[in-house]
């Protein structure tokens, strides 16, 4: 038992790096984070075997996890209903490019460059197909661009592009059974009651020291994890919807979300973006790096021809347009999800994985760097992005300060 609490600690110890880091390079934490796990994961796993990050033991990869499913839960709660039906055109248009260019992009360059099978092949376009909403979220509400249409706008074609993403992997991989039909009934039926049994239950139980709002949410998203598991998908997937359809509701309660938040960003997330940097492997990339290289720009070449003209189509200009499909470009979530169902399901080997996944983390860190560096739009944010962190952050230990009082 010692040695968990001592792997605990180190992963916790690489989180706080990770905040330095990202203060030092003013990126955004989850990029510091995965950087951290990739280069602890090469120190580490060199001077004390493979195994000593611990990274697939079971608790750490149920946190991670857990990080993914609550993370992706908020950024759905943070879409604003009001945005996503009057820019529905918008946010469709831009998710489903953002999704069909990369899809059949990588596809072929899988296939006819890289010599993979079909199958293989396929899976490669739906891995690189996707935008990360974990690494979106996390920018957007850390930079403050969660407040605006703008950063509002970005997050509802997200949504769109990795819808398209889901349905793919469903379609193409996931045989349909009796289990699907049953998951895809009780999703229906639980989407459509959670916005009005949600508003009831808080109003009529809420309000207490021991947090109902947080266990029932965290009930909600495990046992919608737990049933897509069991029907051959994966957890992570209904929590987005989730969120989303709680927007109107659960989203409005600033002082439950900043609760998330808090249980989120400062304990879950570090373990599932660390995590994530730690699957990459710098001696095999280095072995074969054209292999990386061809499955990046296969994502990001087909990305970008399709998004940039789509986004400047609808008044996006200069560095908003810019920014915007950087953002859209990056993958992460989705795309490991998807890698590691290949694997796991005999799809693709442990080699093309390794790639694959790179290739995706890659796409993470890279364009999100790009965009925050040369491309941010900061006359939206109405100060500059330091400046409005540090406002949030101040504003985050206020209202804490003040719900503490009032217990």
């Amino acid at each position: 038992m010692d040695q968990v609490w001592f792997v605990a600690a180190l992963w916790l110890l690489l989180a706080l790096l990770a905040v330095l880091l990202a203060g030092w390079l003013r990126i955004a934490t989850a990029l510091s984070e995965i950087i951290v796990g990739t280069v602890a994961q090469l120190i580490i796993g060199a001077a004390m075997g493979a195994d000593a990050l611990g990274a697939k033991a079971a608790w750490i990869g149920f946190l991670a996890g857990t990080g993914a499913i609550v993370l992706t839960f908020l950024a759905g709660a943070e879409l604003d209903p009001a945005i996503f039906r009057s820019k529905w055109k918008e946010t469709s248009a831009i998710g489903l490019i953002g999704f069909l260019g990369p899809f059949f992009g990588a596809t072929l360059i899988a296939r006819f460059v890289l010599n993979w099978n079909w199958q293989a092949s396929w899976l490669t376009g739906v891995a690189l197909s996707t935008t990360s909403v974990a690494v979106v979220y996390a920018v957007m509400l850390e930079l403050g661009f969660n407040q605006t249409e703008f950063g509002k706008s970005i997050l509802a074609a997200c949504f769109i592009n990795d819808l398209g993403t889901v349905i793919a992997l469903g379609l193409i991989f996931s045989p349909f059974t009796v289990h699907t039909l049953i998951f895809i009934v009780v999703c229906i039926v639980v989407f459509a009651a959670l916005p009005f049994v949600t508003p009831w239950f808080f109003d009529r139980f809420g309000g207490r020291v021991s947090e109902l709002e947080a266990k029932y949410l965290l009930f909600l998203l495990f046992g919608m994890g737990g049933l897509a598991v069991w029907s051959g998908s994966e957890a992570v997937l209904p929590a987005y919807v989730i969120g989303m359809v709680l927007a109107g509701t659960v989203g409005k309660d600033h002082v439950l979300i900043r609760r998330l938040r808090t249980l989120t960003f400062g304990f879950l997330t570090p373990f599932y973006f660390i995590r994530a940097g730690s699957f990459v492997s710098v001696p095999a990339l280095m072995a074969a790096p054209l292999v990386f290289v061809a499955l990046f720009f296969a994502k990001m070449v087909s990305k970008l021809a399709g998004l940039v003209p789509m986004v400047r189509a609808f008044n996006y200009l200069g560095h908003e347009g810019l920014y915007y499909s950087l953002m859209m470009s990056t993958g992460l979530t989705f795309g490991t999800i998807s890698a590691l169902f290949g694997l796991n399901h005999g799809v693709i080997d442990q080699t093309q994985y390794s790639f694959l996944v790179a290739a995706v983390i890659g796409s993470a860190v890279i364009p999100t760097a790009i965009a925050n560096a040369f491309f941010m739009p900061r006359h939206l944010l109405n100060g500059d992005p330091a400046e409005v962190l540090t406002n949030a952050r101040a504003g985050a230990r206020m209202t804490a300060e003040a719900t503490a009082e009032e217990r």
